[in-house]
């Protein structure tokens, strides 16, 4: 699955859908990848933000629960999924990468759940994975949107495998 919105930072929209390879007897593997230097910069606010002004809340409402939809979805996948995390893994992006198999990132890599630093809180099943960090480091990710580097979530186990993105040139 390749999120290809390379102009708005592959944020999550409304149309972008997910196809479901669960049944499929011949996908052994779902690679999750973006066509940018990013993952994901999380879901698309300006829309959102957009459609409730013009008075179309539920328009946001319906978003919300299909982005959370498509996170317990890939959070409770049967196949294995693998996500390669090569630029920013932001609020949303983490949502639909965190729970996947084998998450690999590079140095290019930065994690941030910053849904506090605009006055809401860190969602997409954040207080599930951080709540599972070492010592208080989770509750001060989700409390201050510190971001991490490719290095330091490996350290903490959100990322699995460490590969240079040069070798993702390459394919």
């Amino acid at each position: 699955m390749i999120l290809n919105r390379p102009k708005k930072l592959n944020t999550l929209n409304y149309e972008m859908k997910s196809r479901a390879y669960e049944d499929d007897p011949m996908v052994k593997l779902v690679i999750l990848k973006a066509n940018a230097k990013v993952f994901c910069c999380g879901g698309d606010l300006t829309s959102g933000y957009t459609y409730v002004q013009l008075g179309h809340w539920s328009f946001a409402a319906s978003y919300y629960r299909k982005e959370f939809c498509l996170d317990y979805l890939l959070a409770t996948y049967k196949k294995p999924l693998l996500a390669i995390l090569d630029g920013s893994v932001i609020g949303g992006g983490v949502g639909i990468s965190i729970h996947s198999t084998f998450r690999i990132v590079t140095e290019n890599t930065i994690f941030a759940m910053p849904e506090v630093l605009i006055g809401a809180f860190p969602d997409v099943g954040a207080s599930y994975f951080l709540s599972r960090l070492p010592g208080f480091f989770g509750e001060y990710v989700g409390l201050t949107g510190a971001r991490l580097n490719g290095a330091e979530m490996l350290v903490f186990g959100l990322g699995t495998h460490f590969v240079p993105s040069k070798v993702f040139a390459l394919v």
